[in-house]
């Protein structure tokens, strides 16, 4: 078996990110200690974890007709991800992430800029590349009707559709039926979630954080990590967990191998930067066995 197709639809940004000592108060002027640029978006991020892992990934989303938009692009190519599914779009800048990092957690605020081009008509043009998936994975960074408008393509064509629903927003409960997976940390989980049908809540799938993740009430543990920088932790989550399932890994073994992924990225800046090969992951894995 050859590696596993992934389509990713979502959202490519540039993530701007500023350390300080503290959040400043309204009004207030304050200097930081520390400022980087690096490529992210939920989109691109799960595209490049997935990658990095085997997978065989195409993006589908939209950049601007800017210099921040080529150097997205030159990144997600040198990651071998296949970019011919990134238009330029000359009236949108590219989308950023502006990143406040305090005592290794962060605040952040998106303007999306290009990443609301990506529309139902504009996924629609390349619907031979979801068909030739294995899995289609999404998030919620770019416009809902495109979501909604995947996951009744996905189950009409009967391709595996994971949701990582973030930001959290609400869809109609027969697109989280659709979904192979549903993805949220526990805040999304609680406020999307609660009080669904038992159908759905047999999705989901909750990331809590340095505790591991929750499946049918049981929690997969996480292994025990030296956290610089928790962006991108999520991503990285579920880029390795849809390489896994695509690759016909049990459900359970899928997120213990995500969990281990995210364990080893939080421990460099950025929300790229640290994301493993599965040659990483695998060793950790040997290194670490959780107990029951």
């Amino acid at each position: 078996m050859g590696a596993p197709k992934i389509t990713v639809v979502g959202s490519i940004n540039m993530d701007l990110i500023t350390r300080v000592a503290r959040i400043p108060e309204q009004g207030e002027t304050m200097f930081g200690e520390m400022f980087t640029m690096k490529p992210g978006g939920k989109g691109a991020n799960q595209a490049v974890a997935a990658a990095r892992t085997g997978a065989e990934v195409t993006m589908i989303g939209k950049v601007g007709y800017d210099a921040l938009g080529q150097e997205l692009l030159t990144h997600l190519k040198q990651e071998q991800i296949c970019t011919k599914a990134v238009e330029k779009d000359q009236s949108s800048s590219t989308g950023v992430a502006n990143v406040l990092l305090q005592d290794n957690d962060n605040r952040i605020m998106v303007v999306s800029g290009a990443n609301q081009k990506v529309t139902p008509l504009y996924v629609e043009k390349w619907k031979d590349v979801l068909l030739n998936s294995d899995l289609v994975l999404m998030q919620l960074e770019i416009p809902v009707e495109t979501v909604i408008w995947c996951g009744q393509f996905c189950a009409a064509n009967d391709i595996p559709f994971v949701i990582n629903p973030a930001p959290a927003e609400k869809l109609p409960d027969s697109i989280w039926k659709q979904c192979r997976y549903i993805t949220p940390n526990e805040e999304e989980g609680l406020k999307l979630f609660e009080g669904s049908s038992e159908i759905i809540k047999e999705k989901v799938i909750t990331t809590i954080g340095p505790k591991g993740t929750r499946y049918k009430e049981k929690i997969i543990p996480a292994f025990p990590a030296k956290v610089v920088d928790t962006t991108g932790a999520g991503d990285t989550f579920n880029g390795v967990f849809a390489f896994c399932l695509a690759s016909g890994m049990e459900v359970e073994s899928a997120i213990l191998h995500a969990n281990t992924a995210a364990s080893i990225a939080v421990e460099t800046l950025g929300a790229q930067e640290g994301m493993p090969t599965r040659e990483l992951i695998q060793k950790r894995l040997e290194e670490w066995r959780p107990k029951p």
